[in-house]
C-alpha cells in the first residue's frame, strides 16, 4: 500500500538561465533526503522503481494549479511544471497570447530538460529510462514543436500525450530514429477544437508519421506507436463534452489506459478505444466550426 502523496513546490530555481516553479506527487519514502519531506528516504541522484509523467499545462496555467497529473498511475509519479512567462504561456516569455507563435519553445524545452535531468534527481528518485510527457493545449505545442524534436531521444522508452493542440517540429529533429521506434504518441482531440487547431494538428502528426517511415517502421509498427482520437463532440479540451477542466481530467485518469499498454477504453469518452493508427487517418475529420471560434488563448 503506497503512503500519502506529497508535493513539493521549489520556486525561484534557474534552469538554463529559466527560472522555473514545479510540483512533485509522489509516495513520501521516495522524495530525497535533501529535501526535508517527512518520511523522505531517498539518496539524492538515486534511481527508482517509479517513472515520471511531466505535464506542461495551457495558456494561462490552469492545469498547473490544478495538477491532473497528481497521483502515481501506471508507476509514473506527477510533476507538473509551470512556464516562465508572464502570462504563463508555455514558449512565449512576453506579452499576450499569440496562439500557435512560440517564440521561446526552445529555451523553454531545455529548460524543461535540464529540469529533468539536472534538478529532479535533487528531489525524487526515479528511473531515468521510464520518463512520460503531458501536454495541454499550449504544453502540447512546445512538447510537439520544440521538446520532442530537440530531446525525446535522450529519453528511451518514452511516451508523449498531446491533449488539444500539436505542431509540427519547429526546430531540427536530433536523432529521429532514436526516439519514434519506441516512443509512443497519441494526439487527443476534440470535434469542434479551435479552428487554427484543426489545420496544426493534422499536420503534426503527418510529421511524426513522416519521421516513422523514415526510420523504417512499418505501418502496423506506426499504428502501434502513434494513435489519434477525435471522437468528443466538444470545444477546445472538452474530452468529456462538458468542459475544458473536466475533460482534462478525464483523459488524465486515463493515462495509463491510453499510453501504457491499455486498450484505450475510456468512459466517458464514446469511443471503442481512443488508440485509432494515424496511419490512413492523418487527415482528422473536425466538425465545420469551432465550439468556441477563433480564441487567442489555447
Amino acid at each position: 500500500m503506497l503512503p500519502s502523496l506529497l508535493s513539493i513546490s521549489p520556486t525561484n530555481k534557474l534552469y538554463s538561465g529559466v527560472p522555473l516553479r514545479f510540483k512533485v506527487s509522489a509516495p513520501a519514502s521516495v522524495f530525497t533526503t535533501a529535501t526535508n519531506v517527512t518520511g523522505a528516504a531517498a539518496a539524492p541522484n538515486a534511481s527508482g522503481r517509479f517513472g515520471l509523467n511531466v505535464l506542461l499545462h495551457g495558456d494561462g496555467g490552469q492545469s498547473f494549479f490544478d495538477f491532473p497529473n497528481q497521483a502515481v498511475q501506471g508507476s509514473l509519479l506527477g510533476v507538473v511544471v509551470l512556464a516562465p512567462s508572464e502570462n504563463l504561456l508555455w514558449g512565449q516569455r512576453a506579452g499576450p497570447p499569440s496562439g500557435l507563435s512560440r517564440p521561446d519553445g526552445a529555451a523553454d524545452s531545455l529548460a524543461v530538460r535540464d529540469l529533468i535531468t539536472q534538478v529532479l534527481p535533487q528531489v525524487v528518485a526515479f528511473d531515468p529510462a521510464n520518463v512520460f510527457f503531458t501536454g495541454v493545449s499550449g504544453g502540447a505545442l512546445t512538447l510537439s514543436g520544440f521538446f520532442m524534436p530537440a530531446h525525446l531521444a535522450e529519453f528511451p522508452n518514452a511516451g508523449v500525450l498531446l491533449m488539444c493542440g500539436a505542431l509540427a517540429p519547429q526546430v531540427d529533429v536530433v536523432d529521429a530514429a532514436g526516439f519514434v521506434a519506441n516512443s509512443k504518441i497519441h494526439f487527443q482531440t476534440t470535434q469542434r477544437e479551435l479552428t487554427s487547431l484543426q489545420e496544426a494538428i493534422p499536420d503534426a502528426i503527418r510529421a511524426y508519421e513522416e519521421l516513422a517511415v523514415g526510420a523504417g517502421l512499418s505501418a502496423n509498427e506506426i499504428g502501434l506507436l502513434q494513435t489519434v482520437d477525435a471522437t468528443p463532440d466538444g470545444g477546445h479540451c472538452e474530452f468529456d463534452e462538458l468542459g475544458f477542466v473536466s475533460g482534462i481530467q478525464l483523459v488524465a485518469d486515463n493515462f495509463a489506459n491510453i499510453m501504457q499498454g491499455g486498450d484505450g477504453v475510456v468512459a466517458g469518452i464514446n469511443a471503442p478505444t481512443v488508440l485509432t493508427s494515424v496511419v490512413g487517418n492523418e487527415n482528422v475529420q473536425f466538425a465545420a466550426v469551432a465550439k468556441r471560434g477563433e480564441e487567442l488563448v489555447i
